[in-house]
């Protein structure tokens, strides 16, 4: 199990399924009795905890969970949240696994959402699968639980899908130039036009050998994970060298995975 602390928030991640008790320690907000007092009496408040125990019981488990971080202390137990679950016929240990994430809040700043995703083993990447695969929202009114484990299901038919695609990408490789023109193509996915932005090369390095391959779905995954989790050099005008951050923020994680994602099944539709 690994519990960590960000600027933008709380992680906790593990092998095995996430007790009630591991996820209240680190994100209380799943946990919150009542709506942040800003919200209106149409809000209907359903505690992310009432719907997680409804998805267990359709045999759904938690395997990573975050909480964001906020200024205004009085949102500390009502934040943005976003939880990483596996159904039953998908934890099978393999290179990848596929996963349900749920995101809510309860102080306005986001609606139940779900999105298709996977989970890499060797380099723990969590990624998130891109617009084609029907991301589903629930509105805080009306039948929360059962809208969410309906589109929890809508989540799952589609696993089929990213599994066949995942496999397409192993079976897809690249030259030099083309990993260079998919690393080229990202950078702007993560850095402004005016930020000093780290080469290409850079994007591609490998960190370890289980990486050393010029698969599509390999080349996915190294460019991902160098963007996500930082640490990069790069140059500024004034000839300055510095280091990219870590991406730990919600929005900001699911925003760059989705683009990612959606890279990589253009650059496959290309190669097609």
């Amino acid at each position: 199990m690994l519990a960590s602390r960000f600027r933008s928030g709380q992680l906790i991640r593990s092998t095995l399924p996430l007790s009630d008790e591991q996820l209240r320690n680190v994100v209380p907000s799943i946990y919150a009795g009542d709506a942040h007092a800003s919200r209106s009496d149409r809000y209907t408040h359903i505690p992310t905890s009432v719907v997680l125990n409804a998805l267990k019981k359709e045999g759904f488990q938690p395997f990573m969970a975050i909480q964001a971080r906020v200024r205004d202390d009085t949102r500390h137990g009502f934040a943005k949240h976003m939880i990483r679950m596996r159904h039953a016929s998908q934890i099978e240990m393999q290179d990848a696994v596929n996963e349900i994430i749920l995101l809510n809040s309860h102080d306005g700043s986001s609606s139940y959402q779900m999105l298709a995703g996977s989970f890499r083993f060797v380099c723990q990447n969590g990624m998130v699968c891109g617009d084609q695969y029907h991301d589903i929202r629930v509105r805080h009114c009306g039948n929360v639980v059962d809208n969410v484990i309906e589109g929890a299901y809508e989540v799952l038919d589609n696993f089929e899908r990213i599994t066949a695609s995942k496999a397409d990408m192993s079976a897809l490789p690249l030259s030099e130039a083309e990993q260079l023109a998919f690393a080229k193509a990202a950078l702007p996915l993560r850095f402004g036009e005016t930020d000093a932005q780290p080469a290409e090369q850079t994007v591609l390095r490998r960190r370890r050998s289980a990486d050393d391959r010029n698969d599509l779905w390999t080349t996915f995954n190294v460019v991902q994970e160098n963007l996500i989790k930082g640490g990069l050099p790069r140059v500024n005008r004034q000839g300055r060298v510095s280091r990219t951050r870590q991406i730990n923020g919600i929005d900001g994680d699911v925003r760059l995975n989705k683009a990612l994602w959606t890279l990589a099944e253009a650059m496959k539709a290309l190669k097609a």
